[in-house]
């Protein structure tokens, strides 16, 4: 009747499961899912996904489990054993990880057993039909005959998605359909999967941890971390433009061909089932974690999806807009910035690339307060950064720090490492002097330097590009900062040292949450270190996107002729490319 609420096919009520006492799989999960729709279900390992798909289908009841999960308005926790009978298969249909048959039978049989159990076919008619499924997933009916142990995996995997179809279930929940799989028989089965959910109309759940095949599996997304939902909506979205903090880590943690910077592990480590933090589970790992995610976040409607995030999802570290500067030279006016807007994600690394002149430095001068704009504004974290150095100003300032081109221009030569690197303690008055020798020590550490000994006790003179690069860095990190602009920072370096500093660069972001500026004119390097790109010819913005994009396929003059000029060994370019004049696109 007109009017009356449409019952979904599946619905998850605060569902959650703890093994042993102590080990919480699952808290709190709900969502539901309607006839004909598609849902991924992803997260790392020990997310507490394979456990969902064991509740999807009755195989963990209480006391393990609580809440509710039912199936056609049927609940399943608690539910007999001739209720869970009469649903599997038919009505919810599981295809476990890892696609176990029983070793001792042909895989004819076993995907046939349905057939004959519960619709009583003959022998005949349920080898007829299992050849028939075995069509409909692209295995070849020949293979029927042989034992589990003589498929190769994709084979046994076709064979396991043909058994789930045997009683044309409303709900088919795949558990790591493709893991192990080659590229090739990966591709294949995902889009027969795909094919077959359209074919038939029934609904399909695709636990995965593998991000491109529930892109391509399914509609809807749900994002697990800790046994819990941090974002759910349209995969597309979800996928492209992640709200919640760690759905854009494990996003930017997950190695695809349309991406070039170097692989970037989350921060820190999954949580201990058996220890998850209250509050937010994700605040030990999130680069914004605040005071306020010490209270348990709400799965709430941000940006078109839901977030279970205190700040509605990723806030935005540094916004510059409308940025201008000129220069007076004699009686001539230089404008080096004419209305630059540049924004930064938390923890997101943006490249600022452009030809020499076209007013890089002196953004990333203003970006960082070194230098003040003739118009427009530069808000840190939600606040105008200052440009007075009043102590409470100080604090703020410090929370952005600038590395710059030239080492021996950017540290005193009259100190040592150890004083160059404690200065910035120093001179903020904070901690005692043991805490800041301590610092001292961790930061050199970590950028790959000595901490202790006559490493401490050297000048700038007595050390190498590479060294003293580094030791820039290290005072740079050492207060903390939330946000660091690297000017250059590696075009004065040879290539082992430059890569040395770029992997250093890269673990200290990861590691400390860091937002990162890579001002550079080396496309080359650029597209390896950040997310985004942004490049500059004559003050302005001409082009920004991926780093993927802007580094192969740019569509400015300028990142044209960057691109054209970026060191590579291919051998088929000749003096005469590097002459033309790039032509500018519509």
């Amino acid at each position: 009747m007109a009017g009356e609420p449409v019952i979904p096919l599946l619905e998850v009520t605060d569902l959650a499961v703890t093994y042993a006492g102590d080990v919480e799989a699952l808290r709190g999960v709900s969502f539901s899912v309607q006839p004909g729709e598609s849902l991924a279900v992803v997260g790392e390992s020990g997310s507490g996904k394979t456990t969902l798909a064991h509740c999807l289908a009755g195989v963990v009841q209480p006391p393990e489990a609580r809440g509710s999960v039912r199936v056609q308005g049927e609940e399943l926790l608690g539910a007999t054993a001739e209720t869970l009978r009469s649903l599997r298969w038919s009505t919810v249909a599981l295809a476990l990880q890892g696609a176990p048959f029983n070793p001792v039978a042909t895989v004819g049989n076993q995907v046939a057993e349905p057939l004959r159990d519960r619709l009583g076919l003959s022998a005949a008619a349920a080898a007829g039909r299992a050849e028939e499924l075995a069509r409909e997933v692209s295995l070849d009916p020949a293979l029927l005959g042989r034992y589990p142990h003589e498929l190769s995996g994709g084979e046994r995997r076709r064979a396991a998605v043909a058994m789930t179809l045997g009683l044309d279930p409303a709900l088919v929940v795949l558990d790591e359909p493709t893991a192990g799989l080659d590229p090739v028989t990966r591709r294949s089965l995902v889009w027969r999967i795909a094919e077959l959910a359209r074919q038939h109309g029934f609904a399909l759940i695709v636990i995965s941890h593998d991000l491109p095949d529930a892109t391509h599996m399914a509609e809807r997304c749900l994002v697990l971390y800790a046994g819990e939902a941090m974002e759910a909506g349209p995969t597309s979205q979800v996928m492209k433009e992640p709200a919640h903090p760690y759905t854009w880590a494990l996003i930017n943690a997950y190695p695809v061909m349309s991406t070039t910077k170097e692989l970037r592990p989350i921060k820190g480590r999954p949580p201990d089932p058996r220890a998850v933090l209250s509050g937010c589970p994700f605040r030990a790992r999130c680069t914004q974690a605040d005071d306020v995610c010490v209270e348990h976040p709400a799965l709430s409607p941000s940006r078109g999806r839901l977030v279970a995030c205190h700040f509605g999802g990723l806030k935005t570290l540094l916004a510059a807009t409308g940025v201008s500067k000129t220069y007076r030279r004699g009686n001539a006016v230089v404008t080096a910035l004419d209305g630059v807007d540049l924004a930064v994600a938390e923890g997101e690394s943006v490249g600022i690339v452009g030809p020499s002149g076209s007013g890089k430095s002196t953004l990333a001068r203003i970006l960082c307060g070194h230098m003040g704009a003739d118009a427009g504004e530069v808000v840190l974290e939600s606040r105008p950064l200052p440009r007075s150095w009043r102590r409470s100003d100080r604090q703020m300032r410090r929370r952005i720090q600038l590395v710059m081109q030239d080492p021996w221009e950017a540290l005193s030569p009259r100190f040592t490492v150890g004083q160059l690197v404690r200065e910035p303690l120093d001179v903020a008055g904070d901690g005692s002097s043991a805490d800041h020798d301590r610092a001292v020590g961790e930061m050199l550490d970590a950028v790959g330097l000595p901490s202790s000994g006559p490493f401490l006790g050297t000048r700038s003179h007595e050390l190498s590009g590479g060294q003293l690069q580094r030791v820039a860095l290290a005072r740079a990190l050492v207060g903390q900062p939330k946000l660091v602009v690297a000017d250059e920072p590696t075009s004065m370096l040879d290539a082992s040292e430059q890569a040395r500093l770029l992997v250093t660069l890269r673990e200290r972001q990861i590691e400390m949450g860091l937002g990162l500026v890579f001002v550079s004119h080396d496309m080359a390097v650029v597209r390896k270190v950040t997310d985004r790109i942004v490049v500059l010819d004559a003050g302005r913005v001409v082009e920004e996107g991926p780093s993927h994009d802007v580094s192969s396929d740019p569509t400015s003059a300028a990142a044209r002729e960057l691109f054209d000029a970026a060191p590579t060994f291919a051998p088929d370019r000749s003096p005469s490319d590097f002459d033309r004049v790039p032509e500018r696109r519509p």
